[in-house]
């Protein structure tokens, strides 16, 4: 494995604008990443397996639930600090982000803001420590887009609820201790339940042959008559807002996470273009090449500004749902196209295992389409500036 030697590009200064902590906590993430997943990932995403060996790690540096309350067992870090520790651990994979992001915000975060206090106290501390891990189930073989369609249901049977269904594509669910299932009641209204592993009929079959976050563990949660206590109900909100309130949170991350992605590849390839000789000269000194790393850094200057502004509007309690929208697609288009024009000025050396850059554009085909396709968060724009919905 070649020694990581990853530089952070912040052609604007932004440093200036995050506070001491922020920084901290941003480059205990960034040590980490070099110490624990550099090291490993390539072997382990060749394989296609996810490395639980680090789960107590990311712990360790606040990557689960970081803006849950303290006496919760979070961090207590605020949502900049948040969408730091995402940009770091994509910078590495995002296969790991988004374990850590679902555990946060898929997880973690229905809990604290759905759930009752027994539940917080229950399940947060040991989420936040890694000694439970969750998943999240919301997309089902037929409903992705359309999460309102469907099918999941769970009915009363007096003393506890009964669920049936099927989620698919869902990250963490081989390994997962909790799932937060989301199924519609006898009146069709969608509700949050959380959902043990041993529970008799409940199952997560794990999803193999992937060419994209392959060391992210991703499965299936099948429902067959599941007794579920009446405790485990989400109580504090229902209807499809509930989990698209979650999403939100993950797709914030996401919006800071896909950065480091693409300073990965922008960093790769511009270390590659000092060293890489040819026609007596290095490749950097080409014109094409000159284009292709200027306007990488253009937009990754772009996008590092977008969410920065984005995690100021959402420690103020003033972000809106379609502005998050806005920064996950442009910032996830952004990462995936700088991974490709970064693959070629590698030329062929940019598809081994050497370099990082053909894992991050694989892995990235996958972060455009979920949370959200780049297709259904363009219409989530439209219809906020024009007030029509093309939805139906």
């Amino acid at each position: 494995m070649k020694p990581d030697l990853f530089e952070a590009p912040d052609y604007y200064n932004l440093d200036d604008l995050l506070t001491e902590e922020h920084k901290l906590v941003r480059d205990a993430a960034r040590k980490w990443v070099k110490r624990e997943v550099s090291p490993i990932i390539e072997e382990y995403a060749q394989k296609a397996e996810f490395p639980t060996q680090i789960i107590k790690g990311l712990a360790e540096i606040g990557a689960f639930g970081s803006y849950i309350p303290e006496e919760y067992g979070g961090a207590g870090l605020d949502q900049i600090s948040y969408g730091l520790i995402m940009q770091e651990l994509e910078r590495g994979d995002s296969g790991i982000r988004s374990t850590a992001s679902v555990q946060s915000s898929l997880v973690m975060y229905p809990i604290w803001k759905y759930g009752t206090e027994e539940q917080r106290k229950k399940y947060l501390p040991k989420l936040a420590s890694g000694e439970l891990m969750g998943c999240f189930g919301l997309t089902e073989p037929d409903y992705g887009s359309d999460p309102a369609g469907m099918i999941s249901n769970f009915k009363d049977m007096g003393d506890h609820f009964l669920l049936n269904g099927a989620k698919m594509w869902i990250s963490n669910a081989p390994f997962a201790d909790i799932a937060i299932v989301w199924a519609k009641n006898e009146e069709g209204r969608i509700h949050g339940l959380i959902v043990e592993r041993g529970m008799e009929g409940f199952s997560t079959p794990e999803t193999h042959n992937k060419w994209s976050l392959r060391a992210s563990a991703t499965g299936e949660l099948i429902f067959d008559n599941v007794k579920i206590p009446k405790k485990n109900l989400l109580p504090e909100k229902s209807g499809l807002g509930a989990p698209l309130g979650c999403l939100d949170s993950a797709r914030y991350g996401i919006a800071w996470g896909v950065i480091g992605a693409a300073m990965d590849c922008y960093d790769t390839a511009l270390r590659y273009s000092k060293e890489r000789i040819q026609f007596g000269k290095p490749i950097g000194a080409f014109q094409l090449q000159q284009k292709k790393l200027a306007e990488m850094i253009t937009e990754i200057t772009k996008a590092q500004l977008l969410t920065w502004r984005l995690g100021v509007l959402r420690n103020e309690g003033k972000v809106t749902s379609p502005q998050i929208s806005m920064a996950k697609r442009n910032n996830v288009d952004m990462a995936i196209n700088i991974a490709r024009e970064a693959r070629q000025i590698l030329g062929a050396m940019g598809i081994t295992g050497e370099y990082s850059i053909m894992r991050h554009s694989m892995n990235l085909e996958s972060v455009i389409t979920y949370e959200g396709t780049h297709d259904i968060h363009l219409l989530i724009t439209g219809m906020d500036i024009t007030g029509l919905n093309a939805f139906k």
